[in-house]
């Protein structure tokens, strides 16, 4: 198998990405396996912090990365979490912090629309000239209660009006499928196989 690093801690970005990537060949190892530290992500777009991740993990092992810059977008918030959504309420990271800060801020809201975006980026090498960049959406809802056990994040209050369920009642393969990242990772996956990496 070919291996390549993900530049996150996320355990729950790590299952998908094994889940995603293992059948196609690629051993996906945790930076934090390698002993490499996050990186900092100043900017205010996905692609940059993205960017940033993937070049750094590989100038620390000589291994070509994988990053994923994701977040959720609230209409009501002008797109807000976004590049902020893992810290939205601040450090230390709390799924659960983040999620309060959320629903308070939509308090009375009647326009709940949002959506997951994912910007995936691979590079070779650190200085990779071309790096594969690639998106993905993904369109629902916020709720006021949570709902299911699985997912992370804000997946508890994502509701899909076209599954009838939130993302954390979602079964693993059909998220893997339809997800933001699903939908970044097989875009990405194509041009990956297009140019023979």
């Amino acid at each position: 198998m070919r291996k390549l690093v993900l530049a996150s801690n996320n355990a729950g970005k790590l299952r998908e990405f094994q889940a995603l990537l293992a059948p196609l060949g690629w051993e996906v190892i945790p930076q934090s396996a390698l002993g490499v530290t996050e990186a900092e992500e100043p900017y205010q777009t996905f692609v940059e912090n993205a960017l940033t991740k993937a070049r750094h993990a590989s100038a620390a092992t000589g291994l070509p990365a994988l990053a994923d810059d994701s977040g959720i977008c609230l209409a009501a918030l002008k797109g807000a979490p976004g590049v902020h959504s893992a810290r939205f309420a601040g450090e230390p990271k709390s799924d659960a912090r983040n999620n309060a800060l959320m629903l308070e801020k939509l308090a009375g809201v009647t326009d709940r629309r949002a959506h997951y975006v994912c910007v995936l980026v691979f590079v070779r090498s650190a200085d990779d000239p071309q790096p594969l960049i690639a998106e993905g959406e993904w369109h629902g809802e916020v709720v006021e209660k949570p709902s299911g056990e699985g997912g992370f994040g804000y997946d508890p209050y994502f509701w899909l009006p076209q599954y009838g369920m939130t993302v954390a009642r979602m079964p693993a393969e059909l998220k893997n499928a339809v997800s933001h990242r699903g939908v970044a990772c097989k875009a990405l996956l194509q041009r990956m196989t297009a140019l023979e990496w």
